[in-house]
């Protein structure tokens, strides 16, 4: 995607880079997530930060710093100096913050609550944990359990699938859990949409101040 300083030129007093070099800086900087948040600081959306710098440049959104809550434009955000240790893109005369969170002024419509049922999704919901003796040996030592098995009429569901390790699978076998004599940590549930659904591995510690202490304990993918 290309960012809107992709020309030779001057805006607000800054020059910038020809549009085949627009930026000094590795491209991932520009695929990092950037939290969107609605009129009414909702969360809506994970962008990549290029998408977020689109949204500013065209006065569709505003940066919010999470340590003061303060917004800004782009003309008031392209003169902030990154903080020390900061990640930053490079242009010809300005070091450009990279925004973490970004709201939409004009948006104030709340995400679908739906959420695909897929092995990514059903492995965050579950924390990569086994649901029956709660071990997290990695995703690739992890599977998907239907709790009441196929072979009884068990469907393939967010309310009947749960992550298990290999072993306890196994030991379930082709049974329900009465009948194999384990203990379900939790029953399987349908989430409702959070950004942990949307984005597939960072985390970002600010967004913390904008979500829910529920969302903010579930622990992530690593």
């Amino acid at each position: 995607m290309a960012l809107p300083f992709g020309w030779v030129g001057r805006v607000g007093g800054i020059r910038f880079l020809p549009a085949e070099r627009p930026l000094i800086m590795p491209a991932e900087i520009l695929q990092q997530p950037t939290l969107v948040l609605n009129r009414n600081w909702q969360p809506v959306h994970v962008a990549t930060v290029a998408r977020a710098l689109v949204l500013l440049w065209n006065h569709r959104a505003l940066v919010v710093d999470p340590e003061d809550f303060q917004t800004y434009t782009w003309e008031h955000w392209s003169k902030l100096q990154p903080r020390e240790g900061e990640k930053f893109i490079q242009a010809v005369t300005i070091r450009l913050r990279v925004p973490e969170v970004v709201t939409l002024p004009h948006y104030d419509r709340v995400p679908d609550t739906y959420v695909t049922f897929s092995r990514r999704n059903l492995f965050k919901r579950d924390h990569n944990t086994c649901q029956y003796c709660g071990a997290q040996p990695g995703t690739e030592e992890l599977t998907i359990d239907h709790v009441i098995p196929r072979s009884q009429g068990g469907p393939t569901s967010w309310t009947n699938c749960v992550v298990a390790c290999v072993a306890c699978n196994k030991k379930k076998g082709d049974r329900t859990p009465q009948q194999a004599g384990m203990k379900l940590r939790r029953q399987p549930f349908r989430p409702t949409w959070r950004p942990i659904y949307v984005w597939k591995e960072m985390r970002i510690k600010s967004w913390s101040k904008f979500l829910s202490e529920v969302y903010w304990n579930v622990e992530l993918e690593q």
